[in-house]
């Protein structure tokens, strides 16, 4: 095997993968035994690092081709403002059940470890708005297909799906198809 071939890779290039790769540490057995958490704050919490990963987000999709972001609890919370803030447009929080003070719509899924329902207020987003979803790590896509839906429930357009890390075994991306997804590292 080539040296190449083990370098960490993503839908943005390897350097890019390699920034994320570089900022994660792997947990073993949470938040349950057998799970492997992927904690990304090492990576959030290098400046110079977090600038490059969101600066590679805003460049692939384009300024100009969303009108918010919305973050999935909670992770994808620090990553969606700081695209937001770099893009110069709103962010939108899609919340875990029960977190929202008014009307919001909700979705349920599984998890690779157990179900979990996510909300958005009704009026989140004005009719046809364009919005770039964001997350930290795609897994089996529950949790995604679930924002997806809320964003296009409430109003919005689904312009584009991003999240730092895809977990490809789990198959996440095959069960948003024919939606896109935008991973920065993928392993």
């Amino acid at each position: 095997m080539s040296d190449e071939s083990l370098r960490p890779s993503g839908d943005s290039g390897r350097d890019l993968a390699a920034v994320v790769a570089g900022g994660t540490v792997d947990v073993p057995d949470f938040p349950k035994p057998g799970i492997v958490f992927k904690d990304l704050m090492p990576l959030f919490a290098d400046g110079r690092a977090f600038r490059e990963v969101v600066d590679g987000i805003v460049a692939h999709h384009g300024p100009e081709s969303f009108d918010v972001v919305a973050g999935v609890e909670a992770r994808g919370f620090v990553v969606a403002a700081a695209i937001a803030y770099a893009a110069g447009v709103g962010v939108v929080p899609v919340r875990k059940a029960g977190k929202l003070p008014r009307r919001a719509l909700s979705a349920s899924y599984e998890l690779e470890y157990g179900e979990a329902t996510l909300e958005v207020h009704e009026d989140a987003f004005i009719a046809g708005q364009r919005v770039l979803v964001v997350d930290d790590v795609l897994a089996t896509g529950g949790t995604a297909g679930a924002a997806l839906e809320l964003v296009e429930r409430a109003g919005g357009t689904v312009a584009g799906f991003t999240v730092l890390m895809e977990l490809a075994f789990l198959k996440g991306r095959e069960r948003l198809s024919p939606r896109k997804v935008h991973a920065v590292l993928t392993v």
